[in-house]
């Protein structure tokens, strides 16, 4: 299992912010984090509609970090783009089950329960990982 391609280009750029002091325009970002522009633009969007990045107009406008890196974790960037993490649809927040318990013992499964477990486990680890640190580490600012 692996994340989106979106999920991966969010956290490269949340990462460019996070090593520039000041505005970068999407155009830089592009370039620097290998993302083509558009995808950029739309990512960008996404991440500012969160509160995670603030965009500015005009001919001085362009991105930075809406909080310092150090306060912005790796599971909120993740989630902007894809949603609440989990290891099995069944086990995520919008799966509705349209089982029927006599034809499907999906609902009621074993292996649901440690999928949710683990899905906890990777929100967590996700969570203690920030742009403000090494990687691995905690970081803050």
């Amino acid at each position: 299992m692996h994340i989106t391609l979106e999920a991966d280009y969010a956290v490269r750029i949340v990462d460019r912010l996070a090593s520039q002091e000041g505005r970068l325009d999407a155009k830089s970002i592009a370039a620097d984090t290998g993302v083509t522009p558009r995808f950029t633009l739309k990512i960008l969007r996404k991440l500012a509609a969160s509160g995670l990045v603030r965009s500015y107009q005009g001919a001085k406008g362009g991105y930075e970090l809406a909080r310092p890196a150090g306060k912005i974790t790796l599971r909120e960037v993740i989630e902007t783009v894809e949603g609440v993490y989990a290891l099995s649809r069944c086990v995520s927040p919008e799966h509705v089950c349209r089982c029927d318990a006599q034809h499907c013992r999906r609902c009621d499964c074993r292996f649901q329960r440690v999928y949710d477990e683990i899905s906890e486990m990777v929100r967590q680890k996700l969570s203690e990982v920030t742009f403000g640190g090494p990687m691995g580490k905690e970081g803050a600012e």
